[in-house]
């Protein structure tokens, strides 16, 4: 099976770890048009405060604008349309906040890891994310 590497700009912003702050940076993205393979959402370990969202790809005019107006820029380290927004906003809507969001969508198909701060908050979030995952899938 054939292996393709090719290099990739992640856009990066570093954030407050507050609940609604991913749903918030992806919104406009999204608006814009943008169609992502990638999002990562984490907190720093150890640093409760702190955390990262990285996406890609950021392209078109439209887009990088809208990435920009939010405080993401490309990083130095090296699919359905507005799924990940959907899931961030489902679950801050709830009040719930993720310790991480790792997402990727390859061809047709999308897969994500998310880590929540209470097995609770897991447990909260389920049938939220399923819930609005099926309405994107229509």
């Amino acid at each position: 099976m054939p292996v393709t590497v090719k290099n990739i700009s992640l856009w990066r912003k570093e954030v407050e770890n507050q609940v609604g702050t991913l749903a918030h940076t992806l919104e406009p993205v999204t608006k814009a048009g943008a169609n992502l393979q990638l999002l990562m959402g984490y907190r720093y370990p150890g640093e409760g405060t702190k955390a990262a969202i990285e996406l890609y790809p950021i392209a078109g005019k439209k887009v990088t604008a809208a990435a920009s107006e939010v405080g993401l820029s490309a990083s130095s380290i090296p699919t359905l349309p507005g799924l990940g927004f959907t899931i961030a906003q489902a679950t801050s809507g709830a009040g719930i906040n993720m310790a991480f969001f790792v997402a990727q969508a390859v061809g047709r198909r999308f897969s994500a890891v998310l880590g929540f701060e209470s097995e609770d908050d897991a447990r909260k979030a389920t049938p939220l994310i399923k819930k609005a995952t099926a309405s994107k899938r229509k």
